[in-house]
Protein backbone atom coordinates (compact mmCIF):
# COMPACT_ATOMS: atom_id res chain seq x y z
CA UNK A 1 0.00 0.00 0.00
CA UNK A 2 1.85 3.35 -1.05
CA UNK A 3 2.10 6.19 1.44
CA UNK A 4 -0.29 8.84 1.73
CA UNK A 5 0.72 12.78 0.89
CA UNK A 6 1.01 13.47 5.01
CA UNK A 7 3.08 9.66 5.85
CA UNK A 8 5.68 10.82 3.23
CA UNK A 9 5.61 14.15 4.44
CA UNK A 10 5.74 13.71 8.15
CA UNK A 11 8.47 10.56 7.90
CA UNK A 12 10.87 13.20 5.86
CA UNK A 13 10.32 15.81 8.20
CA UNK A 14 11.17 13.86 11.09
CA UNK A 15 14.23 12.59 9.79
CA UNK A 16 18.24 13.49 10.97
CA UNK A 17 19.15 15.68 8.14
CA UNK A 18 23.12 16.00 9.76
CA UNK A 19 26.04 15.27 7.69
CA UNK A 20 26.52 15.25 4.45
CA UNK A 21 25.28 11.70 3.24
CA UNK A 22 22.45 11.18 1.27
CA UNK A 23 21.82 6.59 1.62
CA UNK A 24 18.74 7.68 3.10
CA UNK A 25 17.45 8.89 -0.30
CA UNK A 26 18.73 5.51 -1.85
CA UNK A 27 15.43 3.86 -4.20
CA UNK A 28 13.71 7.52 -3.88
CA UNK A 29 16.07 9.99 -5.23
CA UNK A 30 18.89 9.76 -8.01
CA UNK A 31 21.57 12.02 -9.40
CA UNK A 32 23.87 11.12 -11.87
CA UNK A 33 27.80 11.90 -11.29
CA UNK A 34 29.89 14.01 -12.95
CA UNK A 35 31.70 12.18 -16.11
CA UNK A 36 35.15 13.12 -14.25
CA UNK A 37 34.93 11.04 -11.36
CA UNK A 38 36.26 13.74 -8.38
CA UNK A 39 37.06 11.74 -5.41
CA UNK A 40 39.75 9.52 -8.00
CA UNK A 41 41.15 12.63 -9.18
CA UNK A 42 41.66 14.36 -5.89
CA UNK A 43 43.62 11.30 -4.65
CA UNK A 44 45.65 10.78 -7.56
CA UNK A 45 46.40 14.30 -6.63
CA UNK A 46 47.10 13.79 -2.76
CA UNK A 47 49.52 11.23 -3.26
CA UNK A 48 51.56 13.17 -5.22
CA UNK A 49 51.38 16.26 -2.18
CA UNK A 50 54.00 17.22 0.16
CA UNK A 51 51.20 19.14 2.40
CA UNK A 52 47.27 18.96 1.65
CA UNK A 53 44.32 21.28 2.58
CA UNK A 54 41.00 20.33 1.68
CA UNK A 55 38.43 23.55 2.68
CA UNK A 56 35.08 22.92 3.36
CA UNK A 57 35.64 19.31 3.90
CA UNK A 58 31.87 18.54 5.43
CA UNK A 59 31.63 15.79 7.85
CA UNK A 60 35.25 14.74 5.80
CA UNK A 61 33.02 11.80 3.86
CA UNK A 62 34.99 12.39 0.22
CA UNK A 63 38.52 12.81 1.80
CA UNK A 64 37.95 9.62 4.08
CA UNK A 65 36.77 7.47 0.97
CA UNK A 66 40.68 8.24 -0.49
CA UNK A 67 42.89 5.61 -0.26
CA UNK A 68 46.14 8.06 -1.04
CA UNK A 69 48.10 10.01 1.54
CA UNK A 70 50.23 13.47 1.15
CA UNK A 71 53.66 12.66 1.96
CA UNK A 72 53.93 14.92 5.42
CA UNK A 73 50.20 16.20 6.16
CA UNK A 74 46.56 16.37 5.58
CA UNK A 75 44.62 19.21 7.00
CA UNK A 76 40.56 19.54 6.57
CA UNK A 77 39.21 22.85 7.35
CA UNK A 78 35.09 22.56 8.20
CA UNK A 79 33.30 25.43 9.66
CA UNK A 80 30.19 24.04 11.14
CA UNK A 81 30.48 21.92 14.18
CA UNK A 82 28.22 18.82 13.99
CA UNK A 83 30.18 18.29 10.48
CA UNK A 84 33.56 19.20 12.51
CA UNK A 85 32.58 16.50 14.71
CA UNK A 86 31.70 14.01 12.05
CA UNK A 87 34.88 15.14 10.16
CA UNK A 88 36.85 14.32 13.33
CA UNK A 89 35.51 10.65 13.56
CA UNK A 90 35.57 10.06 9.80
CA UNK A 91 39.41 11.13 9.61
CA UNK A 92 41.04 10.31 12.63
CA UNK A 93 41.88 7.16 11.62
CA UNK A 94 43.50 8.59 8.10
CA UNK A 95 45.72 10.76 9.93
CA UNK A 96 44.17 13.97 8.86
CA UNK A 97 43.96 17.12 11.17
CA UNK A 98 40.71 18.63 10.71
CA UNK A 99 40.58 22.15 12.02
CA UNK A 100 37.71 24.42 12.57
CA UNK A 101 37.58 27.10 10.54
CA UNK A 102 34.90 30.12 9.52
CA UNK A 103 34.15 29.79 5.18
CA UNK A 104 35.43 32.94 4.72
CA UNK A 105 39.06 34.52 5.02
CA UNK A 106 41.41 34.61 6.83
CA UNK A 107 42.18 30.67 6.60
CA UNK A 108 44.57 29.93 9.87
CA UNK A 109 47.40 29.03 8.11
CA UNK A 110 50.86 31.09 6.89
CA UNK A 111 51.78 32.05 3.53
CA UNK A 112 52.60 29.58 0.69
CA UNK A 113 52.11 26.25 3.37
CA UNK A 114 50.04 23.59 1.07
CA UNK A 115 51.19 22.28 -2.25
CA UNK A 116 47.27 21.10 -2.98
CA UNK A 117 44.68 22.91 -2.01
CA UNK A 118 41.38 20.92 -2.88
CA UNK A 119 37.12 21.52 -1.87
CA UNK A 120 34.45 20.02 -3.03
CA UNK A 121 31.70 22.22 -3.88
CA UNK A 122 32.69 25.61 -1.57
CA UNK A 123 29.84 27.54 -0.62
CA UNK A 124 32.19 30.25 -2.11
CA UNK A 125 35.60 30.12 -3.54
CA UNK A 126 38.20 33.00 -2.28
CA UNK A 127 40.20 32.96 -4.66
CA UNK A 128 43.13 35.45 -3.32
CA UNK A 129 43.31 33.37 0.00
CA UNK A 130 43.69 30.04 -2.12
CA UNK A 131 46.46 32.04 -3.62
CA UNK A 132 47.76 33.08 -0.51
CA UNK A 133 47.92 29.96 0.85
CA UNK A 134 49.16 27.57 -1.82
CA UNK A 135 53.47 27.42 -2.44
CA UNK A 136 54.48 28.59 -5.22
CA UNK A 137 54.09 25.59 -7.98
CA UNK A 138 50.99 24.60 -6.23
CA UNK A 139 47.42 23.25 -6.84
CA UNK A 140 44.41 24.15 -6.27
CA UNK A 141 41.46 21.45 -7.55
CA UNK A 142 38.08 21.59 -7.18
CA UNK A 143 34.43 20.51 -7.76
CA UNK A 144 31.81 23.30 -7.68
CA UNK A 145 27.96 23.67 -8.11
CA UNK A 146 27.48 25.52 -11.25
CA UNK A 147 25.30 28.37 -12.73
CA UNK A 148 21.95 28.10 -12.11
CA UNK A 149 22.16 23.89 -10.73
CA UNK A 150 18.70 22.31 -9.57
CA UNK A 151 16.74 25.63 -10.21
CA UNK A 152 13.75 23.60 -11.55
CA UNK A 153 13.50 22.97 -7.91
CA UNK A 154 13.61 26.50 -6.57
CA UNK A 155 10.96 27.47 -9.54
CA UNK A 156 8.85 25.16 -8.75
CA UNK A 157 8.46 26.62 -5.01
CA UNK A 158 9.04 30.34 -5.70
CA UNK A 159 9.07 31.33 -9.20
CA UNK A 160 11.03 31.32 -11.89
CA UNK A 161 14.01 33.91 -11.56
CA UNK A 162 16.49 35.11 -14.27
CA UNK A 163 18.75 32.31 -15.11
CA UNK A 164 22.81 33.10 -15.95
CA UNK A 165 23.01 35.57 -13.14
CA UNK A 166 24.41 33.13 -10.31
CA UNK A 167 27.41 34.23 -10.30
CA UNK A 168 28.53 30.32 -10.37
CA UNK A 169 29.80 30.51 -14.30
CA UNK A 170 32.66 28.75 -15.01
CA UNK A 171 34.18 31.58 -16.83
CA UNK A 172 33.66 33.69 -13.95
CA UNK A 173 35.85 31.42 -11.60
CA UNK A 174 38.23 31.10 -14.37
CA UNK A 175 38.47 35.04 -13.99
CA UNK A 176 38.86 35.23 -10.55
CA UNK A 177 41.60 32.44 -10.03
CA UNK A 178 43.03 34.55 -12.76
CA UNK A 179 42.97 38.20 -11.18
CA UNK A 180 44.22 36.14 -7.85
CA UNK A 181 47.53 35.05 -10.31
CA UNK A 182 46.40 31.74 -10.16
CA UNK A 183 46.83 29.52 -13.94
CA UNK A 184 43.99 27.88 -14.66
CA UNK A 185 44.71 24.20 -16.43
CA UNK A 186 41.27 22.49 -16.11
CA UNK A 187 37.77 24.01 -16.49
CA UNK A 188 34.93 21.33 -17.53
CA UNK A 189 31.22 21.47 -16.70
CA UNK A 190 28.39 18.65 -16.61
CA UNK A 191 24.78 18.91 -16.33
CA UNK A 192 23.10 16.14 -14.43
CA UNK A 193 19.72 14.89 -14.11
CA UNK A 194 18.06 15.12 -10.90
CA UNK A 195 14.79 12.49 -10.33
CA UNK A 196 12.43 12.52 -7.18
CA UNK A 197 10.21 9.58 -7.05
CA UNK A 198 8.28 10.74 -4.08
CA UNK A 199 7.34 13.66 -2.31
CA UNK A 200 9.37 12.26 0.83
CA UNK A 201 12.94 12.14 -1.23
CA UNK A 202 12.35 16.03 -1.83
CA UNK A 203 10.85 17.87 1.32
CA UNK A 204 14.24 15.24 2.91
CA UNK A 205 16.13 16.83 0.03
CA UNK A 206 15.14 20.61 1.00
CA UNK A 207 15.67 20.40 4.57
CA UNK A 208 19.14 19.37 4.16
CA UNK A 209 20.24 21.40 1.01
CA UNK A 210 19.24 24.47 2.27
CA UNK A 211 20.13 27.08 -0.22
CA UNK A 212 17.60 25.49 -2.61
CA UNK A 213 14.57 27.20 -1.03
CA UNK A 214 16.25 29.01 1.53
CA UNK A 215 12.86 29.44 3.88
CA UNK A 216 11.76 26.20 3.42
CA UNK A 217 9.72 24.47 5.77
CA UNK A 218 6.93 21.69 5.32
CA UNK A 219 3.77 24.17 6.98
CA UNK A 220 5.13 27.15 4.52
CA UNK A 221 5.40 25.54 1.66
CA UNK A 222 2.42 22.60 2.25
CA UNK A 223 0.55 23.52 -0.86
CA UNK A 224 3.15 23.35 -3.23
CA UNK A 225 3.76 19.96 -1.62
CA UNK A 226 0.77 18.68 -2.13
CA UNK A 227 0.56 20.05 -6.01
CA UNK A 228 3.98 18.59 -6.33
CA UNK A 229 3.12 15.20 -4.65
CA UNK A 230 0.01 14.59 -6.96
CA UNK A 231 1.98 15.85 -10.16
CA UNK A 232 4.18 12.60 -9.53
CA UNK A 233 1.69 10.30 -9.00
CA UNK A 234 0.27 11.36 -12.46
CA UNK A 235 3.21 11.95 -14.43
CA UNK A 236 5.87 10.34 -12.34
CA UNK A 237 9.67 11.63 -11.44
CA UNK A 238 10.13 15.29 -10.80
CA UNK A 239 13.03 15.79 -12.90
CA UNK A 240 16.23 18.83 -12.41
CA UNK A 241 19.19 19.24 -13.36
CA UNK A 242 21.90 20.23 -11.13
CA UNK A 243 25.25 21.91 -12.57
CA UNK A 244 28.78 21.25 -11.70
CA UNK A 245 32.22 22.53 -12.99
CA UNK A 246 35.68 21.22 -12.38
CA UNK A 247 38.97 23.71 -11.94
CA UNK A 248 42.27 23.25 -11.81
CA UNK A 249 44.42 26.10 -11.04
CA UNK A 250 48.01 26.01 -10.63
CA UNK A 251 50.50 28.87 -8.55
CA UNK A 252 53.21 30.07 -11.00
CA UNK A 253 56.57 29.34 -9.79
CA UNK A 254 58.53 33.02 -10.07
CA UNK A 255 61.43 32.58 -10.81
Amino acid sequence: MDKSFDELVAEADAVDVSGWEFSWLDGRATEERPPWGYQKLMGERIGRAAMSLDIQTGGGEVLAGIPQRAAKTMVATESWPPNIKRAQENLRGKGVVVVAAEDRPPLPFADGTFDLVTSRHPVTAYWDEIARVLAAGGTYFSQQVGPDSGHEVYDFFLGPRPLGESGREPELAKAEAEAAGLEVVDLRSAELRMEFFDIGALVYFLRKVIWFVPDFTVEKYRDRLESLHEQIQADGPFVAYSRRFLIEARKPVHH
